[in-house]
Formats: structure tokens, C-alpha cells, sequence
């Protein structure tokens, strides 16, 4: 089992900075990929960012330049840099962490972004 604790969502103007983190717990050993997704009002879980053990990132068009991920292994937690916020960028913001095959969850950490 992963637990996953978000934080430092909150309201931002447009153009605006935050950044997010996701502490883990558990069976830390198992995990390779980290990420976040987020979900609008109305609107699916979509993929923001994801990163790898080994370094590698991956990232949504839409937050590409604005949005930078990174992963602390020492502190067994991942962040989430975000930049030139937008109101688009709205939503709840979701860490995931994949262990073993399984795709864990937090509970999620909301962003809001106003013009």
C-alpha cells in the first residue's frame, strides 16, 4: 500500500504561482512513476505531469513551459511547480503514484485561479 498526502492548493490571480506538493508513505520501494493529474468541474481526470525514478518526465501540452514536476527520493515526495497560471488551469489536482502495477491516489488539493 501508497499513501499519498497533498498539499498547497489555494487561490491564485492569473499569473500567478503555486506549488504543490505529495508526501508518500508505505511500500515507498515499489514506486517508479509519480504524477498528478487534475479534474475540472464537468470535465475527466486528465494527466498535468508525471515523473519517473529514473528522471524521466512527461507533460501536458496545455501546461508545458508553465508547469515543472520534480521528485525528491530522499523526502519520498513530489512537486509540482506551476507558473503563468491560468483560470483554465482551475481544478482539482491529483497526485498518483504507481507501485507494483497499481495506480494509487490522494485524496486531492484544489486550485483556483481567477482572472
Amino acid at each position: 500500500q501508497v499513501q499519498l498526502v497533498e498539499s498547497g492548493g489555494g487561490l491564485v490571480q492569473a499569473g500567478g504561482s503555486l506549488r504543490l506538493s505529495c508526501a508518500a508513505s508505505g511500500r515507498l520501494f515499489s514506486i517508479n512513476s509519480m504524477g498528478w493529474y487534475r479534474q475540472a468541474p464537468g470535465k475527466q481526470r486528465e494527466l498535468v505531469a508525471t515523473a519517473t525514478s529514473g528522471g524521466s518526465t512527461n507533460y501536458a501540452d496545455s501546461v508545458k513551459g508553465r508547469f515543472t514536476i520534480s521528485r525528491d527520493n530522499v523526502k519520498n515526495t513530489v512537486y509540482l511547480q506551476m507558473n503563468s497560471l491560468k483560470p483554465a488551469d482551475t481544478a482539482v489536482y491529483y497526485c498518483t503514484a504507481v507501485s507494483l502495477a497499481i495506480n494509487y491516489w490522494g485524496k486531492g488539493t484544489l486550485v483556483t485561479v481567477s482572472s
